[in-house]
């Protein structure tokens, strides 16, 4: 998360109603073999396999955003909605299945982890658990906040939002209800390769402290790779995919105020639309999930600070998951290396600010994690998202500014070269950051997962990577991918080389200088176990502060307009006539968009006229061409009137015809308190 430092419903039922029907059955796990191999799964390519997609969009207005430090950035439309998109892949040679879930999000948050799990058990038992649900976030930075239980992630947001969590969590469980009713044999192949000018990274000097013979090894200083699945029925027909490529979705800056998947989700849409998709959740559509790795200091403005090539945001954003998106078709043509073996996982919770970790995985000497504190560097923001002074900001540095101050007292010993600016982990009466976070490895055949709740640097990855990889090799393993920001968020991990240099990465390294040091050991000891066919202890149990939350943001009073007027009438009105590339604008009377997401649903339809007269819609507000904006209009004698624009950028290859714009929406009454829908259309306009 960018200066994570000042920043911190869809009903159960619709859920259950547009996703019913029962999964394809998976036979109970068999024994392993002596060595902890699975025999029963050795050389087997067959798995069932399934997939789906939930609306996860939040308020789209007067909500603080999550990514960016920036108190101002408050949500006040649409660009393109949020989704979570969920894959089931199940073994049938052990009985094991695991759910991943890549979501439109800044991040996961243990919370939204743990209601997530408790209504899957609430419909399937034990089938899903702790254990074998993954679900990572692609990292916009153009979300709604206010879904995590712990104060420091809430603090733009004005604490928790109820109604952002509960959009999310059943957006979740309602893509993996539907992954899982579309199971079915098939199976998955895999193809990988170098993509090359997407991504940069953004804090070289604190890569070149590592060590030059470990540089050496690799080309570039981020990791280039994109790792893709392709998922097949038996029957032929295509399930869906997911890549894994490290670059952090902040092509949208810090001044952006509409809601946007940023260049990981509209890669994904683009993908799902060039397979016939319509991401309308309950029906049988193509999946296509552009999932982040280990992007902690990897930028998608390739040009260095916020440009991304583009004249503005919008064209940054579409050049840089145009990029993914070309290379993941390329890749999806060639996926012709089928997984092989069966699906197993191993997870456990370790608290995070008092390991011991051994010799073998530090300097030589016995170190220990510390409480989570941040550096003043991190006040200065990453290159794609500038704050406040500069970084590099380590204890050196500032004495030899201000020979008056000294490690002594702007740090602890524990956290070394870090000048402490705020201790989040020991503040009262609960941390604002978590401390005990979970630490998941999952293998689908010879693919394993490495699912931390973290931004790992490109280095960092690359030293986890191996440490996996060196322990699961006689399994058969070949390919190991960093799963980031999953399950829950606590920061950035760096190297213990960059943590010294104290850029922004280091300075958000909340555990100190041995954080990756831990992991490691701790996923040698799971990759062990898993390995040999062993149990791992659960770890602690996390915090459960959903009963503690407070929210300082009140909701929707009631909405006004002018006593002539409707909700829904039109107030700027489009021309009569447009070429393709124009923009078509129509601004109407509206509701606050908190009285209803409009979840699995739409504020704006963009509809051509058919045969006949009757109108067929070409667009929604999920689509890239699109932007729904709100905001406020102080109308006399209340503030509580709303205008809300509908734009429509025509498409170079729009068929010609008649078309208009309309908005739908709901509005509280003054009342009696009660919500109504409305709705409202432009003139009729041509394209020629």
């Amino acid at each position: 998360m960018h200066r994570q430092l000042v920043r911190p419903f869809l009903a159960l039922s619709l859920v259950l109603a547009t996703a019913a029907g029962a999964a394809s059955p998976v036979p109970p796990a068999r024994p392993d073999g002596p060595d902890g191999s699975d025999d029963a799964c050795a050389g087997q390519q067959r798995f069932l396999v399934g997939a789906g997609v939930g609306d996860i969009t939040g308020p789209a207005a007067e909500v603080g955003m999550m990514g960016y430090a920036q108190l101002a950035q408050q949500t006040s439309g649409i660009h393109q909605r949020l989704r979570s998109r969920a894959f089931v892949i199940a073994s049938p040679c052990n009985g094991r299945r695991v759910a991943f879930v890549s979501a439109d999000l800044a991040m996961v948050f243990q919370g939204v982890k743990r209601q997530v799990v408790e209504k899957l058990r609430a419909r399937f038992g034990d089938r899903y658990t702790d254990d074998n649900v993954l679900l990572s976030a692609t990292h916009t930075h153009s979300g709604p906040g206010g879904f995590s239980h712990y104060a420091f992630y809430n603090l733009t947001s004005f604490g928790f939002v109820p109604q952002n969590f509960d959009a999310i969590v059943s957006g979740i469980v309602a893509s993996i209800i539907r992954a899982d009713a579309r199971l079915a044999e098939g199976t998955v192949r895999l193809a990988a390769g170098e993509l090359l000018g997407a991504s940069r990274n953004r804090s070289p000097e604190a890569y070149r402290f590592n060590p030059p013979g470990e540089r050496a090894l690799y080309t570039s200083d981020v990791d280039t790779r994109m790792t893709l699945l392709r998922l097949t029925r038996t029957d032929g027909t295509e399930v869906g995919l997911i890549n894994w490529f490290a670059v952090h979705a902040t092509s949208m800056g810090n001044d952006n105020t509409l809601i946007s998947g940023d260049n990981k989700g509209l890669a994904a849409s683009l993908f799902e639309s060039s397979r016939g998709a319509r991401p309308t959740g309950g029906r049988d559509t193509f999946v296509a999930a552009f999932a982040n790795s280990n992007e902690g200091d990897v930028t998608p403005n390739v040009l260095g600070g916020t440009d991304g090539g583009g004249a503005d945001d919008f064209e940054d954003t579409e050049l840089a998951a145009r990029r993914q998106y070309d290379f993941a078709a390329r890749l999806w043509a060639t996926a012709n290396a089928p997984l092989t073996g069966g699906v197993e996982y191993r997870q456990t919770y370790v608290k995070l600010d008092a390991v011991d970790v051994a010799p073998a995985w530090t300097d030589g000497k016995p170190r220990r994690t510390c409480t989570a504190a941040i550096g003043v560097s991190m006040l200065a923001g990453a290159e794609d998202g500038p704050g406040f002074g500069a970084e590099g900001a380590s204890c050196a540095a500032i004495h030899d500014v201000w020979s008056q101050f000294t490690c002594a007292v702007t740090t602890t010993p524990c956290q070394a070269e870090k000048p402490i600016v705020l201790e989040p982990g020991s503040m009262s009466p609960y941390p604002w950051t978590p401390e005990v976070l979970p630490l998941q490895l999952v293998t689908v055949g010879n693919l394993a997962l490495v699912a931390v709740p973290f931004e790992l640097t490109t280095m960092a990855g690359r030293r986890l990577r191996r440490t996996v990889l060196e322990r699961l090799a006689p399994l058969g393993v070949t390919e190991v991918v960093i799963a980031g920001l999953a399950n829950d968020y606590a920061g950035y991990v760096s190297t213990r080389e960059e943590y010294a240099r104290q850029a922004y990465e280091g300075a958000s390294t909340h555990f100190g200088p041995w954080t990756l040091a831990a992991l490691q050991q701790t996923f040698d000891t799971l990759a062990t176990a898993l390995r040999d066919g062993q149990p791992v202890p659960p770890g602690p149990a996390p915090r459960d502060l959903r009963h503690v939350q407070t929210s300082l943001q009140p909701g929707v009073v009631f909405d006004d307009k002018l006593l002539w007027v409707d909700f829904g009438e039109v107030v700027t009105d489009a021309r009569a006539a447009y070429a393709r590339g124009d923009t078509v604008s129509a601004t109407f009377w509206g509701g606050h968009p908190k009285n209803d997401l409009r979840l699995e649903g739409t504020y704006l339809r963009v509809q051509r006229q058919g045969p006949g007269g009757a109108w067929v819609d070409v667009a929604d507000d999920s689509a890239w061409e699109t932007r729904y904006r709100w905001r406020r209009e102080n109308c006399v004698p209340t503030l509580a009137c709303s205008h809300v624009t509908v734009e429509w950028d025509v498409p170079a290859d729009a068929a010609p015809g008649t078309y208009r714009l309309v908005h739908e929406g709901s509005w509280k009454s003054g009342w009696d308190g009660r919500v109504r829908p409305y709705s409202g259309a432009s003139r009729s306009f041509t394209v020629r």
